[in-house]
């Protein structure tokens, strides 16, 4: 924020109060309190919630005289942006907004800061007449940076010159920090992150290299380069990742973590040689996009409260399931935060330790060194743990020593890669677990997806006459039939305002596409089904019954299926039926 004279700052002060923005008792209170902390008065009336940001720059900048600008749903041309690089505009928090009459009108948090202004004159060649706004607007601006390539439009440039100048060299070049191809990297990482994407896929064809990011479980090709970048980019990475970087013929496994943005994240290298190069698959895992609370993740209602069941019990199995990509480890760790105590020793295996979360003793499997989920899981039984976490069930032997865990009073988390909860069941009958055993040990299965959320900017619409008769076939017999009943069904299903049943059209919501929302989504949620493994269930786990005949009989006591979730949240205005449709038409 500008900096304010202590009569500047009496001024601002009073015109909050004057307009009934704050209650000057409770600005006297909080004066009282920044004498002993020697905080400034605006940022702990602002932590303190009793102003917001906004607030206190319009005052500011009418106290000071000059124009305001709120930019915190403001949506910028990327031309505009381009007017000033992304490092410059971060470095001075400071924004373009647009030229006009021959001078480059900037939105900055400190107007007064005459040398600021009078570098960014210099630097752009313009006279700069700067408008107020506050550091949230300036960073929702900064936030739309996504398309400044600058470092890579610099390697391609710098590549290009040294392919032209000589022959390719079959000598790997020593790469370092400051060169063209860092800051390459860096870039499209930065993108990524930003994106929220949650993979970076690097793809050589014959004559390009493809850049796509997977953002909200979609990929989306951000850009093309030259083929003459590819083998200095993926030298960088396996530098990065630790890696061999002359070995081209068998895929490599790395990892490294990066701080783009302020935010640590680490990143997980996947390297395999195709026909026209070296394909990379970075995964990006940013710790602090994730809220870790299972709520917030999607799952609600009966599902819900089959899973706080099956966690309660001290010993026992809880499985989840779902293809790759569908969160399970994310679903286990909420699951473990919810348990977490000092009084009990919670134990897991991973492979690899994608979070870090304090109080739980994490392994990283090693299988070079002979650490493997069967091994590790054997050395775990040996360290008293109340809970043990597998990351995974791969094959028979850590199936088996997970349900001995089990049956020796341990509570047991873990992973499979089936299509559905129920398909749980037969997997495990198919790895060699005795039926009796596995009826007795598990507690609950779980099943989900990822389908992606509506953006917060959205229209509303009504259902087709397919769409209709769609949402009645699936969830007709779970809406409420009657007014009165509204209230104890959204309560059990864990949806406020759902419809009256067999109605002859819905309301739905569709997002409105921007940058910031690419086809009117943004973030993600999770599809669920989760089955009590209780008396009825285990006498089918014993007679080795289908899934297909499991989950019959887990509807027909109560099971919220995926597909049937979906359509709840579809009609809740969490994402579209159409999303439900692309993650779960293969489920009943």
């Amino acid at each position: 924020m500008a900096l304010l004279t202590k009569d500047g700052l009496d001024r601002v002060i009073q015109l909050l109060v004057n307009e009934g923005l704050v209650d000057a008792n409770e600005v006297a209170t909080v004066q009282q309190e920044v004498i002993q902390t020697k905080q400034p008065l605006l940022a702990t009336l602002s932590s303190k919630k009793l102003v917001n940001n906004e607030m206190i720059a319009h005052a500011t900048a009418t106290v000071m005289g000059v124009p305001y600008v709120n930019l915190k749903d403001v949506e910028m041309d990327q031309n505009v942006l381009k007017l000033l690089s992304y490092e410059v505009a971060e470095r001075s928090m400071a924004v373009p907004l647009g030229e006009a009459n021959g001078q480059m009108v900037v939105a900055m948090l400190d107007v007064g800061n005459v040398q600021a202004v009078d570098y960014l004159s210099t630097l752009t060649g313009k006279p700069v007449r700067a408008v107020m706004s506050s550091s949230d607007g300036i960073q929702a601006v900064l936030n739309q940076y996504k398309g400044d390539f600058t470092g890579v439009q610099q390697a391609v440039k710098v590549t290009n010159q040294e392919v032209a100048q000589k022959a390719a060299s079959s000598n790997v070049k020593t790469i370092t920090q400051d060169s063209p191809i860092s800051k390459a990297l860096t870039s499209i990482l930065e993108f990524a992150v930003k994106s929220k994407a949650s993979d970076v896929h690097i793809e050589p064809l014959e004559n390009a290299l493809v850049i796509r990011c997977r953002i909200d479980g979609v990929l989306r090709k951000v850009m093309e380069l030259p083929k003459a970048i590819e083998p200095a980019l993926v030298s960088r990475i396996k530098i990065l990742s630790n890696l061999k970087i002359d070995e081209h013929r068998i895929p490599q496994d790395g990892q490294f973590a990066v701080m783009v943005s302020d935010k640590e994240v680490d990143l997980r290298i996947a390297i395999s040689p195709v026909v026209w190069g070296e394909q990379v698959v970075i995964r990006l895992l940013d710790k602090s996009g994730t809220s870790m609370e299972i709520e917030a993740m999607g799952m609600t209602g009966r599902a819900l409260r089959a899973v706080m069941q099956g966690i309660s019990r001290p010993n026992g199995m809880i499985l989840t399931s779902g293809p790759t990509g569908s969160g399970k480890s994310t679903t286990l760790y909420a699951l473990i935060k919810k348990i977490k105590s000092e009084r009990i020793n919670i134990v897991t295996l991973e492979d690899p330790v994608e979070y870090k979360m304090d109080g739980v003793n994490q392994i990283q499997v090693n299988v070079d060194a002979g650490l493997t989920f069967a091994s590790g899981l054997r050395s775990i039984l040996r360290q008293d743990p109340d809970v043990v976490m597998v990351g995974e069930i791969r094959d028979s032997e850590t199936a088996n020593l997970a349900v001995q865990a089990s049956l020796t009073g341990h509570l047991v988390f873990s992973t499979l890669h089936t299509n559905s909860a129920a398909g749980i069941l037969p997997r495990l009958l198919d790895m060699g677990i005795e039926p009796f055993l596995l009826a007795s040990t598990l507690n609950t299965v779980i099943g989900q997806r990822l389908v992606r959320r509506v953006a917060q900017k959205r229209t509303a619409m009504q259902s087709t006459e397919m769409q209709t008769e769609e949402i009645n076939n699936i969830v007709g017999g779970l809406l409420p039939k009657s007014q009165d009943e509204v209230p104890e069904v959204s309560e059990d299903l864990g949806y406020a305002g759902l419809p009256l049943a067999n109605q002859n059209s819905y309301t739905l919501v569709k997002g409105v596409e921007d940058q910031e929302s690419p086809g009117g989504y943004s973030g993600r949620a999770g599809l669920y089904e989760a089955i009590d493994v209780d008396e009825d269930i285990q006498k089918l786990i014993i007679s080795h019954a289908t899934s297909a005949e499991v989950m019959r009989v887990a509807k027909e006591k109560g099971t919220v299926t995926m597909r049937q979730d979906g359509m709840l949240k579809a009609l809740s205005g969490i994402t579209t039926m159409e999303e439900v449709n692309r993650v779960a038409s293969d489920l009943a």
